[in-house]
């Protein structure tokens, strides 16, 4: 039996009844009819429940999913649908050439290490990340996972991300696997050099269609593509019947456009904004425009801290939305530890979790309050923050990714990363994307530099 995941009705409802918790509706009378019609909850970590429902039963899903569309959301007036933070811009000497590529291609790096540091543990939950770098001696985590000297019951309590073990482990990787956290960056690369910074939304649809292989798509980003498979047009590809429009999809795709808009964090967010209404709303596209304006900042002239990033992320999201509060919360969590050790991370990951623990360990919420924990705890560092945040659990590749990204960026040179974290890359990146499948980081870093024209 195929179970298709991210797209079945009965699934789909309990994540947007989850959803509505969230953002204020009421939705007790539907979820009574749910739950009495014999309708189950969301699956906690799969992307669908192991049977199919009743037809009955899938055709209520189908019915409440629309009545739960038409609720008025009560959050309008302090998470809108299209938000502009200021038009400032950093300027300075004209870069040099070789100087931008070296900062691009640690930034490419970072994101590979990042993500690829995250993969095996993705879906995990917080005990088991813990329980396994504990059994082999990399607690607090300092480098790769590894499955030796893993203590057998753990590795059956908590087994590996089952598509990353077998190229994602210090004693088997070789090169980048294939990962949707580089496939987006890649498509927004080949999205700008295509159309230029004038693309619209519409762009982005078609890119995909004609790109990005249907089964490369997840959570909202499948939704979305179903949706346009279905003749919808965007913005209504991102709102119907997609939960998964405030999870974390949006804010993996942002990279590319920070990294192109050097020292103009507005045009980044404005960039990363039309990007993200293909599949999210709300918090959902305040994510992509936080990280695109933070890299923006990072990529600009001077010494940028990572402190100041942050600072501009957060100027380009409504000041009263719950992703602004969240990237606060992490922030806050961060400055209040103050060992500043990799060990003392551990107590602000427990109390981001006791601040999230109702959230998808997808959503963008938890993950982002994680993100600014950790880059912040870390002063920047590249190595103490893609520790840091994939040690704190929920999206551990996507975290791992953007924190890796924004360091290496700040980094400026491959060399500074470490060649623990760049070796085992061999300067090559699978994707299913066209023309893109075996690529060396170096080359990215000169193709991206070209989008910036």
């Amino acid at each position: 039996m195929l179970r298709l995941t991210w797209v079945q009705p009965e699934d789909l409802i309990g994540h947007e009844l989850r959803q509505a918790a969230q953002d204020g509706r009421d939705a007790g009378a539907v979820a009574r009819r749910w739950a009495a019609a014999g309708g189950h909850p969301a699956p906690l970590r799969a992307g669908a429940s192991p049977t199919r429902a009743r037809p009955e039963l899938r055709a209520l899903a189908e019915e409440l999913l629309d009545e739960l569309a038409r609720m008025p959301a009560p959050l309008g007036g302090t998470e809108p649908a299209v938000f502009h933070g200021p038009a400032a811009r950093s300027t300075g000497p004209a870069p040099r050439r070789e100087r931008e590529l070296d900062r691009l291609h640690a930034a490419w790096l970072g994101r590979a290490a990042g993500c690829l540091l995250g993969k095996p543990v993705e879906k995990l939950p917080l005990e088991g990340i813990r329980a396994i770098t504990a059994s082999t001696g990399n607690h607090p985590l300092r480098t790769w996972f590894t499955a030796r000297g893993l203590d057998p019951e753990i590795a059956r309590a908590h087994p590996w991300n089952r598509r990353s073990a077998a190229t994602c482990l210090a004693e088997n990787i070789d090169g980048m696997p294939e990962d949707d956290d580089l496939d987006y960056p890649l498509l927004g690369l080949l999205l700008l050099r295509r159309h230029g910074r004038d693309f619209t939304t519409e762009d982005v649809a078609r890119l995909w269609l004609d790109e990005l292989p249907a089964g490369r798509a997840f959570t909202a980003e499948r939704i979305a593509y179903r949706n346009l498979l279905s003749g919808l047009e965007p913005p209504l590809t991102a709102t119907h019947r997609n939960p998964f429009r405030e999870w974390i999809g949006a804010q993996i795709r942002a990279d590319v456009y920070g990294w192109t808009t050097p020292g103009d964090p507005a045009r980044a967010a404005e960039l990363a904004r039309r990007d993200a209404v293909l599949t999210h709303t709300a918090n959902g596209v305040y994510g992509a425009q936080f990280v695109a304006a933070a890299l923006a900042h990072a990529a600009g002239p001077g010494r940028p801290t990572v402190h100041e990033a942050l600072r501009t992320g957060l100027a380009h999201v409504p000041p009263d939305s719950r992703y602004a509060r969240a990237i606060r919360c992490g922030i806050d969590a961060a400055e209040a530890e103050r060992t500043g050790t990799a060990a003392g991370f551990d107590t602000v990951v427990d109390r981001l979790h006791a601040a999230y623990g109702d959230h998808h360990w997808v959503h963008v919420l938890p993950n982002a309050a994680l993100l600014a924990a950790a880059l912040t705890h870390a002063d920047g560092d590249f190595a103490g923050s893609v520790c840091r945040v994939v040690s704190g659990g929920w999206d551990t590749d996507s975290n791992g990714a953007t924190a890796g990204s924004l360091t290496g960026l700040l980094a400026g040179h491959p060399d500074a990363l470490g060649e623990q974290w760049t070796a085992p890359l061999k300067n090559r990146l699978a994707s299913t994307v066209a023309g893109f499948d075996g690529i060396g980081f170096d080359e990215l870093a000169r193709l991206t530099l070209e989008a910036r024209a």
